[in-house]
């Protein structure tokens, strides 16, 4: 941990090159080219009288054509760069300076300035959140451009910073002190403190502005400089702007050794054979070819090597980099007859910078409805485009819609969700099937379609574990709240599962109204309660549950928790043994339906042991060193012997073609792999119903081992049944004692078609 840096600015650079460095590193990259190093090599040669018989501008002329062409290209590519770098750093921002507002340019932006930041304006650097326009100091981001996520993310001020406002003499006398984590890349991540007036305050990422988000909805914010320029999240992500090379150049460079490896054997067998000559025939020939006297032959023969290589060094043609058949190409923009005007070899930069353009205009990757174009933001990797073996997703968002809505849940033992005619028989539900009555309560959501009416009977029978459930859900979430209108409530969340499961509560009655950072307000079939927030048990992708310590009006300690049904079993009580089979069996069939669930628990908590824990809390809240390590193991002390409560299951539909999409990929011999936190059932079922898994396939191996030599096992089992002839060798093997990098081995070719799935314990 270390305090804040004041020494960098807030300018960025992703160019390689400046005026100076130009020309030295960008010859450094191109003679990394073996062949260019050769025909520089060949160009000394060449000024050595006693072995040249060709004049050095032969190999000048054209080296020095090729180098240019490549020098332009990179060039051109770097200049984009820059450009995009100047209009970043010159965009304006309004920075308080000496009491007041001055419109600055982004570079000139430092450590420990206060910016303002306005509606659907970037974020100019990392900033710690000082006050919004928002009521609860609240802004809305969007993360599209770090995260590629479109959904708005909330953020919110400390209370103690946002009650200055937009106060200027407030925020300009504000003198708080802020230690944090040295930069990194960890877009999810923040550890910090505020020390103002007196008292210590925990910052976390819910605090943290990072410089690429978009501000939204939001009029105007106010936020601290905490990390700038190269320092902040987004560049730490960025890296160095490095020298790539393509599939094409590493098989050129392999070529270019076997033609030198040729030529080295030719020129060795005709030196050979000049120093024969020379021992035997030369004296001879001396009357006639006029030399000094007593050449020895073996140094004839060494320099007849050197000279053979200049003579023979066409067998290496210098336009091996930068020539191609390009007729395969052009066919596609040229007509024939402008074909037979194409010489037959161009050069493939050339080449590759006009294939960018036609990238940029192709129509077929214009998506009109956000009118974005697609964008080839380099020139060198074009054609690597067509090398594509493994494809890597994530489901939600990516194959799925993210919009989720409730369909079904399980309380105390009882499924609700499915419809039933007279006779028990479920029924398909359609646009047709019945949809529950929500007239009963005004704050519902007219867009909110519910089936089994006697889900709202249970309610309204005021059943204990029903109302604890809907209650759940009313409270343990991070969902913001807007009233523009009386009853006209608007959710934002930062996950679409938790803004479908407190509509979910709405509409059954329990309907989430407000919340400020100690209060959460809801409305109980319709008489209000405020229950005050004391401890937020934050979700994250280890823990995988979230839970809420709240004091209810009349004093009672809950704590409620939802989770991934393996995290939240793990920690219930004894007595939930029976309830959590018959939750399971329907936690099953709604993973069967490909449906997203969660387990809902809770406890009571008595008021003298959580005094205590509360204290360990707020100690390890504030501390800098291994805070995540401290607050997990008291997590851990509390989350335990819950009340199993039951489940919900929400949908989640796949967007529009994937299914489609997927089979193509598939026919193009493109493996692909899709990431989900789904339980397993679920994940199978999505494979099956965007095509990644189908009925026609050979077969499809589970991976569910606990251990990595039982995973190592499976993994050999199903090769053994996909190429039962070949031997048993290991997935992966070990290139040396000192070399821990492991070397995969390469793709083997099967009879038939084969899917993977592997679970959580075995990944």
């Amino acid at each position: 941990m270390q305090p804040l840096s004041v020494d960098d600015t807030n300018a960025i650079k992703t160019s390689k090159y400046n005026l100076f460095t130009f020309l030295p590193l960008n010859l450094f990259e191109q003679f990394q080219r073996i062949a260019n190093a050769y025909f520089l090599f060949l160009l000394i040669l060449q000024v050595i009288p006693a072995i040249s018989s060709l004049s050095w501008f032969t190999t000048v002329v054209p080296l020095v054509l090729v180098l240019l062409v490549t020098a332009v290209k990179d060039a051109s590519d770097d200049f984009n760069r820059r450009k995009t770098d100047r209009q970043v750093n010159n965009r304006r921002v309004s920075v308080l300076v000496s009491g007041e507002l001055r419109s600055e340019k982004w570079m000139d932006v430092q450590v420990g300035d206060i910016i303002k930041l306005e509606n659907n304006k970037f974020v100019a650097a990392d900033l710690l959140l000082l006050s919004s326009s928002e009521p609860l100091n609240l802004v809305y981001i969007e993360t599209a451009e770090l995260d590629g996520e479109t959904n708005l993310k909330v953020k919110q001020a400390l209370t103690v910073t946002g009650e200055m406002g937009d106060c200027i003499e407030k925020l300009a006398a504000f003198n708080g002190e802020v230690h944090c984590e040295p930069p990194n890349n960890r877009l999810d991540k923040f550890t910090g403190t505020l020390t103002f007036r007196d008292q210590k305050y925990a910052l976390d990422n819910e605090r943290i502005l990072l410089r690429g988000c978009t501000l939204r909805n939001t009029e105007w914010c106010f936020g601290l400089v905490i990390f700038a320029g190269p320092e902040t999240k987004l560049m730490q992500n960025c890296g160095k702007t490095t020298f790539k090379r393509t599939s094409i150049d590493h098989l050129m460079n392999v070529l270019v050794l076997f033609i030198f490896g040729f030529l080295a054997f030719m020129c060795t067998v005709l030196a050979i054979g000049n120093g024969i000559w020379e021992f035997q025939e030369g004296s001879v020939f001396t009357a006639f070819l006029p030399r000094p006297d007593g050449v020895d032959a073996s140094f004839s023969a060494f320099l007849t090597f050197w000279s053979y290589v200049i003579i023979l060094n066409t067998v290496v043609p210098i336009s091996l980099y930068v020539s191609v058949l390009i007729q395969n190409c052009l066919p596609l923009f040229c007509p024939v007859r402008m074909m037979d005007c194409v010489p037959m070899y161009g050069s493939v930069e050339i080449i590759r910078l006009g294939n960018s353009f036609y990238i940029d205009w192709d129509r077929k990757m214009y998506y009109p409805r956000s009118d974005t174009p697609a964008e080839a933001r380099t020139t060198t990797l074009n054609e690597e485009l067509g090398q594509i073996k493994y494809v890597f997703s994530d489901k939600t968002g990516t194959l799925t819609q993210n919009i989720m809505t409730f369909n079904k849940c399980s309380i105390s033992g009882k499924s609700y969700g499915d419809v039933f005619n007279f006779a028990g028989q479920r029924l398909e539900i359609t646009e047709k099937t019945e949809k529950v009555d929500f007239s009963y309560n005004p704050l519902a959501d007219p867009k909110f379609s519910f089936h089994d009416h006697s889900l709202v009977e249970a309610v309204k029978l005021e059943a204990p574990e029903v109302h604890n459930f809907f209650r759940l859900l009313a409270l343990c979430h991070t969902v913001m709240a807007e009233e523009k209108e009386e009853g006209n409530l608007l959710y934002q969340a930062q996950s679409p599962d938790e803004g479908a499961l407190v509509t979910a509560a709405r509409n059954f009655g329990f309907v989430f109204r407000s919340r400020t950072p100690e209060t959460i307000t809801i409305v109980e079939m319709g008489v209000q309660k405020s229950y005050e927030l004391l401890a937020i048990l934050d979700f994250n992708n280890v823990r995988k549950r979230m839970s809420v310590i709240v004091q209810s009006p009349e004093g009672k300690l809950s704590l409620y928790c939802k989770g991934a049904d393996t995290i939240v079993y793990e920690r219930l009580h004894p007595s939930c043994s029976k309830l959590m089979d018959v939750t399971t069996e329907h936690l099953n069939e709604f993973a069967g339906e490909g449906l997203r669930t969660l387990v809902l628990a809770h406890k009571n908590l008595d008021e003298d042991y959580f005094r205590e824990w509360s204290t360990r809390h707020h100690m390890a809240s504030t501390t800098l060193e291994d805070r995540e390590e401290r607050l997990d193991e008291l997590y851990e002390e509390i989350e335990k012997d819950l009340l199993l409560l039951g489940a919900t299951a929400i949908e989640d539909k796949l967007q529009d073609g994937v299914p489609q999409t997927i089979e193509q990929l598939s026919k193009a011999n493109i493996k692909i792999w899709v990431l989900t936190g789904d339980k397993q059932e679920t994940a199978e079922n999505i494979g099956y119903s965007c095509n990644m898994l189908r009925e026609e396939m050979t077969d499809v191996f589970i991976i569910s081992a606990d251990t990595p030599q039982e995973v190592h096992e499976e993994l050999r089992n199903a090769r053994k049944k996909m190429k039962p002839e070949s031997e048993d060798e290991p997935t992966i093997i070990q290139r040396g004692i000192l070399d821990k990098k492991s070397k995969m081995l390469p793709d083997e070719t099967v009879d038939g078609e084969y899917g993977l799935v592997i679970n959580g314990h075995s990944l």
